[in-house]
């Protein structure tokens, strides 16, 4: 891949991806591998349903689950595009000169990029309970595979509460006081709170089904 070309998860291939990454540039940056762990969730959620047989009263439901994780996959992978997208500008509206005008970029770019975090998290949460169906109901021989999907979706999460919490904070830096951005923000504040409930939810599943996963493991 060209030096000068961005990074894409469309048009990368891992290795140029995960190189892109780890230059100091920031695009892409966490948010954007938020949203590959959530494309990987996302990626094991459809393998295990594929390999699943239900029964007859679920296989309706099996081909849901399998359908929306297919969606999943390629959406994440848009969101961490854009997620990258969306750090240039951030990184952008901090190089400014002090004044007003690099307060206003710094406003917009930070609530941007709040947006387009909780955005990847709520598609984040929609996969907990598919992924938990298949911890209940899908192929045993594949439930070391569900708990690598939890990892991952709970990477994807923690990243997006993460970078949400950030860029509202970020805020700051143009003026705001944080009771400012919360009244002046109050879905994007609620996410956060969202987001850390979802994290509860996902630990209580994968510790669940921990003991049939590694069933050698002492701790």
């Amino acid at each position: 891949m060209d030096d000068s070309e961005a990074a894409t998860t469309q048009q990368s291939t891992v290795e140029d991806w995960t190189r892109a990454l780890a230059e100091s540039t920031g695009s892409p940056g966490g948010g954007a591998g938020a949203g590959v762990m959530l494309a990987i969730a996302a990626s094991l959620t459809s393998m295990v349903a594929g390999y699943t047989e239900a029964e007859e009263g679920r296989r309706g439901e099996l081909a849901k689950v399998h359908a929306r994780a297919r969606s999943l996959r390629e959406s994440a992978l848009r969101l961490a595009d854009d997620d990258a997208s969306r750090s240039q500008a951030f990184g952008a509206a901090f190089r400014r000169e002090p004044g007003p005008e690099r307060e206003d970029a710094i406003h917009r770019a930070s609530v941007d990029a709040a947006k387009a975090s909780a955005v990847l998290g709520e598609r984040a949460i929609d996969a907990i309970e598919d992924l938990g169906w298949l911890a209940s109901n899908g192929n045993p021989a594949l439930i070391a595979d569900v708990v690598v999907a939890f990892g991952a979706l709970r990477a994807a999460v923690t990243g997006a509460r993460t970078n949400v919490s950030f860029d509202l904070a970020a805020l700051t830096s143009a003026g705001a006081t944080l009771e400012q951005v919360r009244e002046q923000h109050p879905a994007l504040w609620a996410t956060v709170e969202h987001l850390n409930t979802a994290l509860d939810r996902i630990d209580r599943l994968a510790a669940g089904i921990d003991n049939r996963a590694a069933p050698t493991d002492a701790g």
